[in-house]
C-alpha cells in the first residue's frame, strides 16, 4: 500500500513505528535518514487530512446552524 492510499490511522501507526525505530538507536545513519524522510511525508499527509476533516466539520456545523436559524425564524 502506498503512502497515498494509507488511511489516517494507518499513517499514524506507521509514524509510531518509525519513531520507535529511530529512538532505538539500532539502525544505520542512512536508514535513519530514510525513515525520517518517510515520517515527514506521513506527518504532512496527516496534517492535510486533519485540515480537510476540520473544514468538513466546520461546513457541516454551518449547514446545521443555518437550518436551525431557518426553523426558528
Amino acid at each position: 500500500m502506498s503512502k497515498n492510499e494509507m488511511s489516517f490511522e494507518d499513517s499514524l501507526n506507521r509514524l509510531q513505528e518509525i519513531s520507535e525505530q529511530l529512538e532505538s538507536g539500532e539502525i544505520s545513519l542512512n536508514e535513519s535518514i530514510k525513515l525520517y524522510e518517510e515520517g515527514i511525508d506521513l506527518a504532512k499527509k496527516c496534517y492535510k487530512l486533519l485540515n480537510e476533516a476540520e473544514l468538513k466539520v466546520t461546513e457541516l456545523k454551518k449547514t446545521l446552524d443555518d437550518e436551525f436559524k431557518k426553523e426558528n425564524n
